[in-house]
């Protein structure tokens, strides 16, 4: 009789299973769940915050060059798990941080009883799933993701047309479902408003073995299916497909959602979906600060004094760096090797330009193909090393085709076995990758400063512009946009003012902070501001959003050790005045406030006393900003 009854139970459990049509992941505080659903086969997700659908129903589903994984899926098994963990970060928004979630991984069988893997992973500050093979050493080729993001409709849409290197002009609200331009679709991050959430979509944890996505051009309904990189990428080279053996992940489709702005600004989703440091010892990366001759003088990186003149620049402002840009190798008037040991003798680091081409690029700013060639790499690192060089710029990768990602994997790699810092330029977002490979200091991927020197269309666009990169690219990583610039090109004048402009400085992310103007500009500010320029750090501590809109304003709150940074911008041609509510002061402050004016190139500063839950009254101009520090003083 026990064992007839061990049998039925057997069948009953079995039935149970491959029942089921339904499978969750809820949030640790049960504010969200993303549900997956098998509907005769055919894979859908959706997410909930409560009774508020933040994505529909929408398609799941993989295929590979041998199997198909979009219909006819049959049920094997479940699993499920806690996450809890901690972790520090060399750079970003927040040093140490506490990843908590839970997870749900369902396993489904295809007509071929190949198997495949579906993870969902639900935190208090958003959701993210991906596809696996299980499995080892199989040959896996990936040729298609059907997977959507039905946003419902009733709100508005942030993000930027696909082109890799994403240098593209964000859109300011439009509605949800505004089909792109063209066929090459919307780009990630993506930002909407909908059902009283905001929700930023982009995706997690790249590896070489895969591609980076996009969205597809054609968007009705507020259904956003993911796309591939276009065939025609990196001059035609690679393929638009993934290539890897198994155990095979795809990145995570990761999706930010709150109530309130802050949660999407505060978020470092993007670093939990990702790998833990690969490269071991992170004792010798120091982010810091930078000077650039090349945004005031594109011939500067070819002329030896020029570039010592900046390096001049560095010392005396305190800065950690000085960036030597493209055609260095065909210097006049000194070598490389000269001025390396010129900044030796001023304690100032180098950063060297280089070309990542290869046959990806036809660029032909120098130094090119070293980057692209393995040996030569390596033993550029090496010598970079010996000189004493502390970092690399790497720029035109123009691609999110996988041949181009696993070159930033192995530049990445290879740099660190030197105790060499990256910066890439030309480059697709950030995925994660400052957290598995802490030298990745930061990333251009934004339409940035150097714009002023040939765009008035973007010296126009730039107050709203600076307005929106905070809610989106600057959310899932360090941006190099190269800021604080208070000259002004003849062709493409500025229209934010100078205390917007040194704003920029902490409100926009980035382990090395890039002072982009000439030093004439800089040399008759008043020593206070200077003070501020020598000092601005480019480690948090915390940060915390105070308010804002996209377009419109952002104020920011960033805590280096027990001193606090407070950065707002204003993207509109408005004057306002604006009181600052600070309920996370622990005490008493000193405030040094750098405010507009009364004219737009003027920065005022001024000082106060601010207790424990006090306020700032600020005035900016249209297009203005502001800035303060507030050191603690004793009670």
């Amino acid at each position: 009789m026990k064992k007839v009854t061990l049998i039925l139970l057997f069948f009953f459990v079995q039935i149970m299973m491959y029942a089921q049509k339904e499978w969750s992941a809820f949030s640790p505080d049960h504010s969200l769940a993303i549900k997956l659903s098998n509907n005769n086969g055919t894979l859908s997700y959706q997410v909930l915050a409560g009774p508020e659908v933040l994505i529909q129903p929408s398609s799941l589903g993989i295929e590979t060059s041998n199997n198909n994984f979009l219909s006819n899926l049959s049920f094997v098994k479940t699993t499920s798990k806690k996450i809890d963990e901690q972790y520090t970060l060399t750079i970003g928004k927040r040093k140490k941080n506490h990843a908590t979630a839970n997870e749900t991984s369902v396993v489904f069988r295809n007509e071929n009883k190949t198997l495949l893997q579906i993870d969902l992973r639900a935190y208090n500050d958003g959701m993210a799933f991906r596809y696996q093979f299980p499995g080892k050493g199989k040959n896996i080729t990936v040729t298609n993701e059907a997977t959507g993001f039905a946003v419902p409709t009733n709100g508005k849409a942030w993000f930027e047309p696909y082109s890799p290197p994403y240098e593209n002009v964000y859109t300011n609200g439009i509605p949800i479902g505004t089909n792109a331009k063209d066929s090459s679709g919307w780009a990630f991050p993506a930002l909407f408003q909908t059902n009283n959430h905001w929700l930023l979509i982009t995706e997690s944890n790249l590896h070489k073995n895969y591609f980076s996505s996009h969205l597809q051009q054609n968007c009705e309904n507020g259904l956003y299916k993911l796309s591939l990189p276009g065939q025609q990428e990196a001059k035609g080279t690679g393929t638009a497909s993934a290539t890897g053996s198994t155990p095979f992940a795809t990145p995570w489709r990761t999706i930010i959602c709150g109530k309130k702005l802050g949660t999407i600004v505060e978020s470092n989703l993007v670093y939990h979906l990702s790998d833990a440091n690969i490269i071991g010892d992170i004792s010798w990366i120091k982010p810091g600060r930078a000077s650039w001759s090349w945004w005031s003088d594109h011939a500067s990186s070819k002329d030896f004094n020029k570039l010592k003149s900046f390096v001049d620049l560095a010392k005396e402002m305190g800065w950690e760096y000085s960036l030597v840009d493209a055609n260095w190798n065909i210097m006049q008037g000194g070598t490389i090797e000269d001025l390396v040991k010129y900044a030796a003798t001023k304690n100032i680091g180098l950063i060297l330009w280089y070309n990542s081409g290869g046959p990806h690029n036809d660029v032909t700013e120098q130094p090119r193909d070293i980057m692209s060639d393995p040996a030569r790499r390596r033993e550029e690192f090496k010598k970079l090393r010996s000189w004493g060089v502390k970092g690399v710029k790497v720029d035109f990768f123009e691609s999110d085709k996988q041949n181009v990602i696993q070159l930033y994997h192995d530049i990445l790699s290879d740099a660190a076995k030197e105790h060499i810092f990256v910066d890439f330029h030309g480059c697709t977002i950030p995925k994660g990758w400052s957290r598995t490979y802490p030298n990745l200091m930061s990333m251009e991927a934004v339409r940035g400063a150097e714009n002023y020197g040939w765009s008035n269309e973007f010296a126009q666009a730039a107050p709203q512009q600076n307005n929106i990169f905070t809610y989106t690219r600057n959310v899932v990583g360090p941006m190099d946009y190269t800021p604080v610039t208070f000259s002004d090109y003849e062709c493409c004048p500025h229209i934010t003012t100078n205390a917007h402009e040194l704003a920029l400085s902490v409100l926009f992310e980035t382990g090395i902070l890039h002072f982009a103007d000439k030093a004439a500009s800089y040399e008759n500010l008043d020593n206070r501001i200077k003070e501020f320029m020598r000092t601005v750090p480019t480690v948090w501590d915390d940060t915390k959003f105070i308010q804002g809109e996209p377009g419109k304003e952002t104020i920011l709150a960033r805590r280096n050790k027990n001193t606090w940074y407070i950065a707002g911008a204003n993207g509109e041609n408005l004057q306002k005045a604006i009181t600052l509510q600070l309920p996370f002061l622990t005490g008493n402050y000193k405030a040094v406030v750098l405010s507009d004016g009364d004219v737009a190139r003027e920065i005022k500063v001024s000082e106060m006393d601010i207790k424990k839950n006090g306020t700032i009254n600020i005035n900016m101009l249209p297009n203005g900003g502001f800035t303060a520090v507030l050191t603690p003083t004793r009670k």
